[in-house]
């Protein structure tokens, strides 16, 4: 019954979940954003960062 009573691995199975999490985030934000990353989109990263400046 030992067996049952050890908990070592629990915590490693933890840490998986959550950098697994993380990565899924991290992916969803790309695929979000990924209009700013192409280069034939007629969004402009840098000239929405100039406006905010000024803005600010």
């Amino acid at each position: 019954m030992e067996i049952l009573k050890d908990e070592g691995g629990q915590g490693a199975a933890e840490y998986i979940l959550l950098f697994g999490g993380v990565i899924v985030i991290a992916i969803a934000a790309l695929l979000i954003y990924r209009a700013y990353f192409t280069s034939n989109s007629a969004l402009n990263s840098t000239q929405d960062i100039s406006t905010v400046r000024t803005s600010v």
